[in-house]
């Protein structure tokens, strides 16, 4: 091939961390480190009956979907004569192996350093001396857990590699990642703790090899690299973490995917999606098909939305009202749910953030209105979501469609520091429903947008193609705020009202 044709760049997979010299000399006598393990589950048929689910793993479905092929040839990696569209493993664990290297464990530095070598030696055994090629040669860069660090450290921290190596990293997409450190039992991995490299998620020595502050290890610093191109994607599942025979997970605790805690898992400014998937194994976030849709939406989609609920009123029950006029201190707080999945979807979501799934977006009531009951200027109006979609999967139409189930549900409320349960039921809906989203750019470059609420497409039992067609188009009450986005009105017979605001633009 003589051409780089974006989207499809080589792909770099960069695996996470192995914690022992066993674990290390396991990961090194596989080809893929990781990246060709699928899993088989169930599902349940239509008929009642259960089934087996297949994923076939990562690589399988690149190279089946998309083309792409790996770098071995005879027992040997290629070092000449590269396809363009390939997956490289970043091998940077075999210096650890006493059958490859000396047997001791690569720095963070030391594997980003490496990566950076990596990424310009395979642009000249892709491009060789084409200079067209070499100009438009650009690499995405896949990491699992301890690899996104690996790959944060090449972008953030100039000590380790030169801008040449990091101007080439297109995207960066991360399964389960440590952004913040790992918190066990509540507290940060010591610095001390240095048996095995634990030490590499305490928040001291990330700020160091990450280059920023101790409080922002989360953040891209002064790298120039665009959150806006960097995915985290947050494991919610820690109950089937099976890593120490689930002592990780207990001590990790809930909120987690059984190693990183939900609020540890994402770059500050960084779009992020949340499945129900752990850390690893056959439950894991990598081998799964949530996994794969996001990941390769983000790298060959081209189309980005997001969402922003802005809330205008929150009724409190009478009596709470009541209490709250006579001068009574009342707290009450709000799960706000939000689950989004494409059109032709069947057994993923691209992002769920539920209750069930301990990863709901949670306001307070005084977060939102102040005392006199009046929404605050400085309320925060939560993301919903970032996804990504592709054109190019449109099943019926020319339009990209895809449904968002939200809710909002009451945690509680409290008068004066006591439960108040009379007349309320405690996790009550104020709000919920599926809306149906169906998109295009127009002639002139900008979006149109029409919708149809759950409840109300099959209203008075099914519809013809036209009736459907005209419930969808009346899109009542939709405001185009800008040429890319949208307000839908939500509102609820308990007095619930809000604007889901959705901004959709290309993306490439």
């Amino acid at each position: 091939m003589d051409r780089i044709e974006r989207p499809y760049y080589p792909i770099i997979y960069v695996r996470g961390y192995a914690m022992t010299r066993a674990e290390i000399v396991e990961t090194t006598s596989t080809p893929f480190m990781g990246l060709e393990a699928g899993s088989t589950k169930i599902r349940q048929a239509q008929d009642g009956s259960v089934v087996k689910f297949v994923f076939e793993s990562p690589l399988v479905r690149l190279m089946k979907d998309h083309g792409y092929r790996d770098v071995y040839d005879g027992g040997a990696e290629l070092r000449s004569g590269i396809s363009p569209r390939s997956i490289v493993i970043h091998r940077y664990y075999d210096v650890a192996d006493p059958a490859f290297g000396g047997g001791k464990a690569p720095s963070i530095t030391e594997a980003a350093a490496s990566l950076g070598r990596r990424i310009l030696e395979l642009r000249n055994s892709v491009c060789g001396g084409n200079a067209t090629m070499r100009r438009d040669f650009r690499v995405y860069l896949v990491a699992h857990s301890m690899g996104g660090l690996i790959c944060r450290c090449l972008l953030q921290n100039p000590e380790v590699a030169g801008a040449e190596a990091r101007a080439l990293v297109d995207k960066v997409f991360t399964y389960a990642t440590p952004h913040n450190g790992i918190d066990i039992a509540g507290i940060n991995v010591p610095d001390l703790l240095s048996l095995n490299d634990l030490n590499n998620f305490n928040r001291g020595n990330m700020a160091k090899y990450l280059k920023v502050a101790k409080d922002k290890v989360n953040t891209l610093g002064d790298s120039g690299f665009p959150p806006s191109r960097l995915f985290c994607l947050i494991g919610t599942n820690s109950r089937d973490y099976a890593v120490a025979r689930g002592l990780s997970s207990f001590a990790v605790g809930a909120f987690s995917d059984g190693l990183v805690r939900i609020a540890n898992a994402y770059v500050e400014g960084a779009p992020r999606a949340f499945v129900n998937r752990s850390h690893s194994g056959h439950f894991g976030i990598v081998n799964s098909e949530e996994g794969y849709q996001n990941l390769t939406r983000f790298l060959f989609g081209d189309t980005c939305a997001t969402a922003q609920l802005d809330i205008a009123a929150l009724p409190l029950p009478p009596e709470i009202e009541s209490a709250r006029k006579r001068g009574k201190q009342v707290r009450s707080s709000y799960y706000i749910e939000a689950t989004v999945a494409p059109r032709g979807a069947y057994t993923y979501q691209l992002t769920a953030r539920t209750q069930a799934n301990e990863c709901a977006v949670r306001r307070e009531y005084g977060e939102l209105f102040d005392g006199d009951g009046n929404l605050r200027r400085d309320a925060r109006s939560p993301v919903l979501f970032s996804v990504f979609l592709d054109s190019r999967r449109i099943t019926a139409g020319s339009e990209i469609a895809f449904s968002i189930e939200l809710a909002v549900c009451n945690a509680g409320y409290e008068v004066d520091g006591a439960l108040f349960l009379k007349n309320h039921i405690p996790g009550e809906y104020l709000f919920r429903n599926t809306l149906v989203l169906f998109a295009k750019p127009g002639e002139d470059g900008q979006w149109r947008l029409r919708y149809v609420w759950g409840d109300d497409q099959w209203a008075g039992g099914p519809k013809t193609r036209a009736e459907l067609d005209s419930a969808r188009s009346r899109a009542i009450g939709i405001v185009q705020q800008a040429p890319d986005v949208f307000s839908v009105p939500l509102a609820s017979a308990k007095g619930f009202a809000a604007e889901l605001k959705i901004a959709l633009s290309a993306w490439a």
